[in-house]
């Protein structure tokens, strides 16, 4: 599938991965948005957001072939433009 295919499987709620990925075990999925009330927000990410709750916005994540949940991932020209996209366990 296309890189648009995969979006959407990812915004229902699949994981998707590519044929031409150098690590094995490498996977996306999407976050959902959430909001963390402002007592569970801890001192360190504090010194960063303003006061109240914290409001974090969806987004992808990578679970690596190192075995790393990483967040933040975005997607490379190769990326957009492959058609070896699929979802994981299909």
């Amino acid at each position: 599938m296309d890189f648009g295919e995969a979006i959407r499987e990812l915004k229902n709620g699949k994981r998707v991965t590519r044929d031409g990925w150098n690590g094995r075990g490498m996977w996306l999925c999407l976050m959902a948005g959430t909001t963390i009330p402002s007592e569970m927000v801890n001192t360190r990410t504090r010194a960063f957001v303003p006061a109240g709750d914290l409001l974090v916005g969806a987004y992808i994540v990578m679970f690596t072939a190192a075995g790393v949940w990483q967040p933040g991932w975005l997607a490379s020209q190769a990326d957009m433009l492959a058609d070896d996209w699929s979802i994981v366990g299909d």
